[in-house]
């Protein structure tokens, strides 16, 4: 199966605990990573340069398709604990005015900066038969500073099949029911989760990890039950993207079996509200 990831990687500074360290990030980078377990990925990203150890790293997650710019998009995250930090935008690489023209098996759309329009994702949904989204990035304004966000017109997403959003991000959508996409995944961090499939709303839990940070949680939750829906139920989706981020919380990788991830999803708790 052939997959597209679209949406800028980042420069990530992070500040924690008095250091201050650089690393290669960004939504579409983590949900990239995520989906390549189960899938040949592609990546459509903009950036100006980044070092040549995280351009291989990439490459190694699948084809790279750069849109050129004169910026690289950077943010700060400072943390202030395990799952509470502080962003600020430092510098955005140029949009993302289209998609290739090609079959994909399924479509990801993973802005960080407003790098993705509306009139793009109405693109996907003409051509895809699968098409996740995240929240995230359409809702931050593209502004350098510490990152402010503007409400979003829900219908942009009507017809999506799966859209993803944590649960302080959710409350700038306007104009939307869960009934309007197939998949609507609420993350909350730590807490129970809300899942909905057709309208119909299920709970989730996490399971419990202690972590220093929590860097690409959302993003490694939304790629890798996307790549679980491509051939697995809704509720089995679940259960196994919840447990695919607890051990990349864990390990900061996804280099484990994915038999290990599903005899731990017999462990996460879904029900039916």
């Amino acid at each position: 199966m052939k997959c597209l990831v679209a949406g800028h990687v980042v420069r990530d500074v992070i500040r924690k605990g008095g250091k201050t360290l650089e690393r290669l990030g960004g939504g579409a980078y983590y949900s990239a990573l995520a989906l390549s377990r189960f899938c040949d990925v592609e990546i459509l990203t903009s950036f100006a340069d980044l070092p040549e150890e995280w351009v291989n790293q990439l490459e190694s997650i699948g084809k790279l398709r750069v849109v050129p710019s004169d910026s690289t998009t950077t943010y700060e995250l400072t943390y202030l604990d395990g799952n509470t930090r502080r962003l600020k935008l430092l510098d955005r690489a140029s949009s993302l005015e289209t998609l290739p023209s090609k079959h994909y098996d399924a479509v990801l759309l993973n802005p960080v900066a407003s790098e993705i329009s509306p009139d793009v994702v109405a693109l996907a949904k003409e051509r895809f038969s699968l098409v996740a989204a995240d929240l995230q990035g359409f809702i931050r304004l593209p502004n350098p500073g510490p990152v402010s966000y503007t409400p979003v017109d829900g219908s942009v997403f009507k017809g999506l099949s799966i859209l993803h959003s944590d649960a302080m991000e959710f409350n700038y959508l306007k104009n939307f029911s869960p009934a309007d996409v197939e998949v609507l995944l609420i993350s909350n961090g730590p807490g129970v989760g809300r899942a909905f499939l057709r309208g119909r709303e299920h709970s989730f839990r996490p399971l419990p990890r202690k972590v220093d940070e929590s860097t690409g949680a959302g993003d490694v939750f939304l790629g890798s039950f996307t790549g679980f829906y491509l051939s697995c139920p809704f509720i089995q989706s679940l259960k196994r993207a919840v447990a695919f981020t607890a051990l990349f919380l864990e390990r900061r990788s996804v280099d484990f079996a994915l038999g290990e991830v599903n005899e731990l999803a017999m462990e996460v708790e879904v029900k039916r509200v």
